[in-house]
């Protein structure tokens, strides 16, 4: 989707050569881009919230 080609070409400007990309810095890309915090999950990662890793919620004292 569109989003997620703006957060590729973060890494990857238009008009790379991918020939010239290795497939290590490749797959780092995705490691980033699938490990990044969600908002949709409180700003967590997916993975922490997968395997029930996520740090417990902070009570906040106004």
């Amino acid at each position: 989707n569109e989003q997620t080609n703006g957060l590729i070409r973060r890494y990857f400007p238009k008009g790379t050569d991918f020939n010239r990309v290795s497939d290590v810095e490749i797959e780092m890309v995705g490691y980033r881009l699938k490990n990044r915090p969600r908002k949709c999950l409180g700003w967590k990662r997916s993975w922490e919230v997968y395997c029930g890793k996520a740090p417990p919620p902070v009570a906040l004292q106004t």
